[in-house]
């Protein structure tokens, strides 16, 4: 039963692969006379992909349990979404982009929800291959999710509507595509609006959550146009090409500062609040 929950739920990432490969060499073609902040740097992108492929396999257990707890949760939900009608697949693909806005958001302003996200912005490139620089560690997508069988979609059918959302999004990280038209800009995520997701510059962080949809952006206050061509990667630079660093140096450095604070209000603090919080200092007495 799993075995098969499992082929339903990772045949249109399987189907896609060949394609991202494609699309990648194709990008390497067109950018081959750019110069190398604008192409692909072969070691840069060396990394992504391996995070790519370990993301696939670091998530196959995560991915299985959440699928038998979504099952329950389905099982006593009050009704059932269809499967079998266009408007069934609509809604969900909507729901699915709604609430990965908010687990992205949630992963730039939490901390502990950057520790794992941080490995995707890590590069000082933005192109397809890029995408593919996944986390190893995508706990938080479930508590969001979890909703979803309870409104009553159907747990196999929320992990394909998750995994359309990822292909669309893979095609968003390219600087070979200018701005689209208007409508489309207005309503869509676009290569526009996730360059500025991926710049460090002060106007562009924590912007552009959306994954299919940029409306969401646009309701809830995140939005921000492209202005310039952005500068991409970290605020601060990792500097490194180790994956385990780049997947739980983050998670390290909250241990580190949850052990040196003393009072537990600067503990939970180092753990939820934003990234790069300092507690206040505590006030001087007189002696």
């Amino acid at each position: 039963m799993l075995t098969s929950f499992w082929h339903q739920i990772n045949t249109p990432v399987l189907y896609a692969i060949p394609f991202f490969f494609l699309f990648i060499a194709v990008e390497v073609w067109t950018l081959r006379d750019r110069d190398h902040v604008t192409g692909y740097l072969a070691r840069d992108t060396r990394t992504s992909l391996a995070m790519g492929v370990g993301s696939l396999a670091s998530s196959l257990l995560l991915k299985i349990g959440v699928l038998v707890g979504f099952s329950y949760l389905w099982a006593v939900a009050p009704w059932h979404v269809p499967t079998d009608t266009w408007w069934g697949w609509a809604l969900l693909l909507v729901v699915v982009d709604l609430s990965l806005y908010f687990n992205h958001r949630f992963s730039h302003r939490v901390r502990i929800g950057w520790a794992a996200h941080r490995a995707h912005h890590s590069s000082e490139y933005f192109n397809f291959g890029t995408a593919l620089r996944q986390k190893w560690n995508p706990w938080s997508e479930a508590l969001f999710w979890s909703p979803l069988p309870l409104l009553g979609f159907a747990p196999w059918a929320i992990y394909i509507a998750l995994t359309l959302n990822l292909i669309y999004q893979f095609f968003t990280h390219t600087e070979t595509v200018g701005k689209l038209p208007r409508p489309i800009e207005y309503i869509f995520n676009t290569p526009s609006h996730h360059r500025v997701h991926h710049g460090s510059d002060p106007e562009y962080l924590d912007k552009n959550y959306g994954g299919i949809f940029i409306v969401w952006d646009r309701m809830f206050g995140t939005f921000q146009p492209e202005l310039h061509r952005p500068r991409y990667g970290l605020t601060t630079p990792v500097g490194t090409y180790n994956l385990l660093k780049l997947e739980y140096g983050e998670y390290v450095k909250i241990v580190r500062d949850v052990r040196g604070a003393d009072r537990l209000r600067d503990k939970l603090g180092y753990i939820f609040a934003p990234p790069g919080w300092q507690p206040a200092p505590r006030p001087v007495t007189a002696a």
